[in-house]
């Protein structure tokens, strides 16, 4: 499966997240870190709804860069 991640740049660290796994969360000093870190954390994520008996979530989200004029 493929998720969608979100990256955000934050003033000494870099954080992740799941649109479609709620509370799959991840923080790395780098943003190579917060990648590696978001995709043990997604794998952790998915064993724990397995283990709990809980519907795994299709991934849903998508992403779009789109550019503007500032």
């Amino acid at each position: 499966m493929k998720y969608a991640v979100v990256i955000e740049q934050g003033e000494s660290s870099y954080g992740a997240y799941v649109p479609d796994l709620p509370g799959c969360v991840a923080a790395g000093e780098t943003r190579e870190e917060a990648i590696e870190l978001i995709h043990e954390a997604i794998e952790f994520h998915i064993q724990g709804l397995k283990e709990d008996g809980e519907v795994i979530p299709a991934p849903s989200s998508s992403i779009e860069i789109i550019e503007v004029a500032a």
